[in-house]
Protein backbone atom coordinates (compact mmCIF):
# COMPACT_ATOMS: atom_id res chain seq x y z
CA UNK A 1 0.00 0.00 0.00
CA UNK A 2 1.31 3.27 -1.11
CA UNK A 3 -0.38 6.05 1.13
CA UNK A 4 -0.97 5.95 4.56
CA UNK A 5 -4.94 6.03 5.63
CA UNK A 6 -5.98 7.35 9.11
CA UNK A 7 -8.96 8.92 10.92
CA UNK A 8 -7.60 9.87 14.36
CA UNK A 9 -10.00 11.53 16.24
CA UNK A 10 -9.56 12.91 19.65
CA UNK A 11 -10.75 14.45 22.17
CA UNK A 12 -8.45 16.26 24.15
CA UNK A 13 -9.49 17.79 27.97
CA UNK A 14 -6.83 19.93 29.56
CA UNK A 15 -7.57 22.86 32.43
CA UNK A 16 -6.58 26.47 33.88
CA UNK A 17 -3.64 25.80 36.70
CA UNK A 18 -5.59 25.01 39.67
CA UNK A 19 -9.06 25.00 38.07
CA UNK A 20 -9.65 28.47 38.43
CA UNK A 21 -12.17 30.25 36.13
CA UNK A 22 -9.65 32.07 34.66
CA UNK A 23 -11.54 31.85 30.95
CA UNK A 24 -14.11 34.75 30.97
CA UNK A 25 -16.37 35.12 28.09
CA UNK A 26 -14.16 37.83 26.29
CA UNK A 27 -10.75 35.66 26.76
CA UNK A 28 -12.57 32.70 25.13
CA UNK A 29 -14.13 34.40 22.22
CA UNK A 30 -10.60 34.89 21.12
CA UNK A 31 -8.70 31.88 23.26
CA UNK A 32 -10.75 29.48 21.69
CA UNK A 33 -9.98 30.60 17.13
CA UNK A 34 -6.47 31.10 18.51
CA UNK A 35 -5.88 27.43 20.04
CA UNK A 36 -7.70 26.57 16.16
CA UNK A 37 -5.35 28.18 14.52
CA UNK A 38 -2.72 26.33 16.82
CA UNK A 39 -3.98 23.19 15.52
CA UNK A 40 -3.93 24.54 11.58
CA UNK A 41 -0.46 25.46 11.80
CA UNK A 42 0.64 22.01 13.08
CA UNK A 43 -1.60 20.46 10.06
CA UNK A 44 -4.15 19.36 12.74
CA UNK A 45 -7.90 19.85 11.89
CA UNK A 46 -9.83 21.39 14.96
CA UNK A 47 -13.49 20.25 14.99
CA UNK A 48 -14.63 21.73 18.06
CA UNK A 49 -13.17 23.97 20.83
CA UNK A 50 -15.13 24.84 23.72
CA UNK A 51 -15.75 24.86 27.54
CA UNK A 52 -16.35 26.42 30.85
CA UNK A 53 -14.07 28.88 32.61
CA UNK A 54 -11.95 26.11 34.10
CA UNK A 55 -10.95 24.17 31.24
CA UNK A 56 -11.27 23.41 27.51
CA UNK A 57 -11.96 20.67 25.53
CA UNK A 58 -11.62 19.86 22.23
CA UNK A 59 -12.03 17.58 19.03
CA UNK A 60 -9.59 17.07 16.57
CA UNK A 61 -8.67 15.31 13.97
CA UNK A 62 -4.92 14.30 14.10
CA UNK A 63 -2.24 13.31 11.21
CA UNK A 64 -0.27 10.26 12.08
CA UNK A 65 2.65 11.86 12.04
CA UNK A 66 1.15 13.55 15.19
CA UNK A 67 2.06 13.08 19.03
CA UNK A 68 -0.96 13.93 20.93
CA UNK A 69 1.32 15.15 24.03
CA UNK A 70 2.83 16.90 21.65
CA UNK A 71 0.09 18.85 19.99
CA UNK A 72 -1.20 19.72 23.59
CA UNK A 73 2.36 20.77 25.02
CA UNK A 74 2.29 23.21 21.68
CA UNK A 75 -1.28 24.41 22.45
CA UNK A 76 -0.59 25.09 25.70
CA UNK A 77 2.42 26.81 25.75
CA UNK A 78 2.05 28.91 22.39
CA UNK A 79 -1.44 30.06 23.92
CA UNK A 80 -0.23 31.03 27.34
CA UNK A 81 2.39 33.10 25.57
CA UNK A 82 -0.33 34.65 23.54
CA UNK A 83 -2.64 35.58 26.55
CA UNK A 84 0.38 37.19 28.32
CA UNK A 85 1.24 39.22 25.25
CA UNK A 86 -2.57 40.48 25.00
CA UNK A 87 -3.70 40.77 28.46
CA UNK A 88 -0.21 41.80 30.83
CA UNK A 89 -3.44 42.14 33.51
CA UNK A 90 -3.64 38.03 32.75
CA UNK A 91 0.21 37.53 34.06
CA UNK A 92 -1.46 34.38 36.31
CA UNK A 93 -3.07 32.89 33.68
CA UNK A 94 -1.74 29.18 33.00
CA UNK A 95 -2.73 25.64 32.32
CA UNK A 96 -2.30 22.91 34.45
CA UNK A 97 -0.15 20.52 34.16
CA UNK A 98 -1.28 17.08 32.01
CA UNK A 99 -4.18 16.22 30.07
CA UNK A 100 -7.08 13.86 29.08
CA UNK A 101 -7.26 12.78 25.61
CA UNK A 102 -9.42 9.94 24.52
CA UNK A 103 -10.16 8.47 21.07
CA UNK A 104 -13.21 9.17 19.34
CA UNK A 105 -15.03 6.42 16.84
CA UNK A 106 -16.30 8.53 13.64
CA UNK A 107 -19.90 7.10 14.77
CA UNK A 108 -19.51 8.95 18.12
CA UNK A 109 -18.38 12.19 16.12
CA UNK A 110 -21.67 13.91 16.09
CA UNK A 111 -22.84 13.24 19.87
CA UNK A 112 -19.35 14.92 21.23
CA UNK A 113 -19.94 17.79 18.73
CA UNK A 114 -23.07 18.70 20.83
CA UNK A 115 -21.78 17.96 24.06
CA UNK A 116 -18.55 20.13 23.43
CA UNK A 117 -21.08 22.56 22.22
CA UNK A 118 -23.16 22.80 24.98
CA UNK A 119 -20.22 22.58 27.85
CA UNK A 120 -21.17 25.78 29.62
CA UNK A 121 -25.08 24.38 30.36
CA UNK A 122 -23.91 21.10 30.81
CA UNK A 123 -21.62 22.14 33.76
CA UNK A 124 -24.11 24.02 35.58
CA UNK A 125 -24.95 20.24 36.68
CA UNK A 126 -21.87 18.52 36.59
CA UNK A 127 -18.72 19.45 37.62
CA UNK A 128 -15.44 18.88 35.76
CA UNK A 129 -14.28 16.67 38.85
CA UNK A 130 -17.10 14.75 38.15
CA UNK A 131 -17.04 14.88 34.47
CA UNK A 132 -13.51 14.03 34.45
CA UNK A 133 -13.63 11.16 36.54
CA UNK A 134 -16.47 9.79 34.15
CA UNK A 135 -14.63 10.15 31.53
CA UNK A 136 -12.31 7.80 33.20
CA UNK A 137 -13.88 5.04 34.51
CA UNK A 138 -15.40 5.00 30.95
CA UNK A 139 -13.03 4.62 28.87
CA UNK A 140 -10.95 1.79 31.80
CA UNK A 141 -8.51 4.55 32.93
CA UNK A 142 -6.35 3.74 36.34
CA UNK A 143 -6.36 6.73 38.38
CA UNK A 144 -5.45 7.46 41.96
CA UNK A 145 -7.81 10.18 43.62
CA UNK A 146 -4.90 11.55 45.83
CA UNK A 147 -3.13 12.52 42.91
CA UNK A 148 -5.38 13.30 39.93
CA UNK A 149 -6.40 17.22 40.79
CA UNK A 150 -2.62 18.02 41.89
Amino acid sequence: MGHTFTNLLVHMIFSTKDRLPLLDADLRSRLYPYLGGILNHLGAAPLALNGPADHVHGLVKLRAVHSIAKVIEKLKSNSTGWVHEEWPERRRFAWQEGYAAFSVSESCVAALLKYIAGQEEHHRKVSFQEELVTYLKAHGIEYDERYIWM
